[in-house]
């Protein structure tokens, strides 16, 4: 059974290939490399002795994505390929408008065509911006604060139109939180480009050397320790709900929404000292202003995903501070150069 991956180079995407992979899955990958590295992807062929299929091919070039549904017989998409730092988006909204839901459109469109009506979205939290009330269920208010969570809640209402017109449509919205760690080989993890936007990158360069203290971005929230809480989610077991969701949707139609997160949330702070306590680094750090637009907590109920798709996340903070480590500190540069590329 084929699955498509958009965005199967990125760091989601490439612990989700391997799963896929070790499940029996035939997987294609379509990727532009914007934001990822071709070297990834050799990476999960060392790691599941399986080799994806890939494609080059941005999302809003129409004719190239369509070659690849010409030239495979796809069963069903996961769609995680888009834009997605939020500072950049309140810059250039107009980009990711352009990218995030023109390309989805182009990839709905090409799925309609080839009667490819199964889809796993990779939503977000941020569709629901500064929560009322915690923790979040799907049922909570969607009003996200940015125009990258905007884009996400566009695609989610976009997916729900198209289901509404077509009941053979049978698709998942995955609504995650903060994703951190790494394949426990240490072979695949994240590599983000430039400054990290995201707080565990950022304090594994730290720790590696690569940058000389953490920023924390305000300690006068009303939380225990004054710096911002989020649930943090091994990137294995969002990877795992991704094959749960896959399986539903394979075997049952309609359109649903699902918050993949532990359930429980950790301060800045609090990450900071778990991730010395299991790796033995030192993070020294600076308090600096609060950015604008974060809030003071964020945790999901995850107790829908658990019932429905009969998933819940195992992995716990040290497992994430230990994994992020193990890549950290085996690729401090990230995916370097190598001779062998098998994607290029």
């Amino acid at each position: 059974m084929a699955i498509l991956v958009t965005g199967g180079a990125g760091y989601i995407g490439s612990h989700t290939c391997v799963e896929l992979l070790e499940a029996g899955y035939e997987v294609i990958v379509v990727d532009n490399l914007s934001n990822s590295n071709p070297r990834a992807l050799d990476r999960v062929y060392e790691i599941t002795g399986k080799k994806p299929t890939f494609y080059e091919v941005d999302l809003l070039n129409h004719a190239g994505l369509e070659s690849v549904f010409r030239e495979n017989e796809i069963d069903a998409v996961i769609h995680f390929a888009g834009l997605k730092a939020v500072g950049d988006s309140v810059s250039v909204p107009l980009h990711y408008y352009q990218n995030n839901v023109t390309g989805t459109i182009i990839l709905c469109h090409l799925m309609q065509k080839y009667d490819v009506k199964k889809i796993v979205f990779s939503s977000s939290a941020t569709v629901y911006g500064a929560p009322e009330t915690v923790p979040i269920t799907e049922d909570s208010l969607l009003s996200p604060t940015n125009p990258y969570g905007r884009t996400k809640q566009m695609i989610e209402e976009i997916l729900k139109d198209i289901y509404l017109s077509d009941k053979k449509w049978s698709i998942a919205l995955l609504r995650y939180f903060n994703p951190i760690g790494a394949h426990q080989s240490g072979r695949i993890g994240e590599d983000p480009n430039g400054i990290p936007n995201n707080l565990m990158p950022y304090i594994a360069q730290v720790a590696v050397g690569k940058r000389s203290h953490l920023n924390v971005f305000g300690a006068e929230y009303a939380t225990p320790d004054g710096t911002g809480v989020r649930d943090y989610i091994h990137v294995v077991d969002l990877a795992k709900g991704h094959l749960k969701a896959l399986d539903k949707t394979l075997n049952e139609v309609g359109v649903d929404a699902y918050n993949l997160g532990t359930g429980r949330g950790y301060s800045v702070l609090e990450m900071v000292k778990e991730f010395e306590k299991v790796t033995g680094v030192p993070i020294p750090y600076k308090i600096v202003e609060a950015r604008q637009g974060d809030i003071a907590i964020c945790y999901a109920d995850p107790t829908k995903a658990k019932a429905e798709l009969d998933w819940s996340a195992e992995k716990g903070i040290s497992e994430m501070c230990r994994d992020t480590w193990k890549w950290q500190s085996l690729n401090p540069d990230g995916y370097v150069i190598e001779e062998k590329n098998l994607f290029l």
